[in-house]
């Protein structure tokens, strides 16, 4: 792909079924050429569709476009942070960007309109899960609020050798007893308070 060297304006949206391709698109380099992600084979649009049809209308999926209707730039989403029903309250969290458009503020607008999203759809707490080192993934997360949690020692195996990774979490809403089921994103749709 190739990246325009005047960017138009930053605008996020909900991501598309349609959007599966570039989405495969923007995650391969991650997977192939790297520990970013632990995968091994990277995704197809059909696999990513799949994956965002799993959501089953409770998780959100953005993307970062460049101004209205523009090439995507990135895209954000959310999963279950464990399978267990107690955990439902917890999302994990990821964001990949096209590679060659880091530093222009994708990042963190696609993580502020998650983080809002998830705030207003009521979940409690979100973790996201940074292979090591990744020095600018570190940052972005703590300039939204992220805070380290801890970090697991090698145990991923990718590249001839093994990765640490960190556990960074972020507080969405108040633990409030009893707590309030999280609302799916299909009713509340993406929020930004931008």
């Amino acid at each position: 792909m190739s990246v325009d060297p005047a960017p138009r304006p930053i605008a996020v949206r909900p991501a598309t079924p349609e959007d599966a391709g570039v989405i495969a698109e923007i995650y391969r380099p991650y997977v192939e050429g790297g520990t970013v992600s632990f995968e091994l084979t990277a995704p197809n649009a059909e696999t990513m569709r799949q994956r965002m049809a799993a959501s089953g209308g409770l998780y959100p999926w953005l993307v970062v476009t460049e101004g209205e209707g523009g090439p995507v730039r990135g895209y954000a989403y959310a999963s279950a942070f464990r399978d267990r029903p107690a955990y439902r309250y917890t999302i994990e969290t990821s964001v990949y960007l096209e590679t060659g458009t880091q530093g222009r503020g994708n990042g963190r607008h696609l993580y502020d309109a998650l983080i809002d999203t998830l705030r207003a759809q009521g979940f409690t707490q979100a973790i996201s899960v940074i292979s090591l080192p990744n020095e600018h993934s570190i940052r972005l997360h703590e300039s939204v609020g992220f805070r380290r949690a801890g970090v697991l020692r090698e145990v991923g195996y990718k590249e001839g050798r093994w990765i640490d990774v960190g556990l960074w979490q972020c507080e969405l809403n108040d633990a409030t007893l009893p707590p309030m089921e999280p609302k799916p994103f299909s009713a509340t749709g993406m929020v930004w308070n931008w």
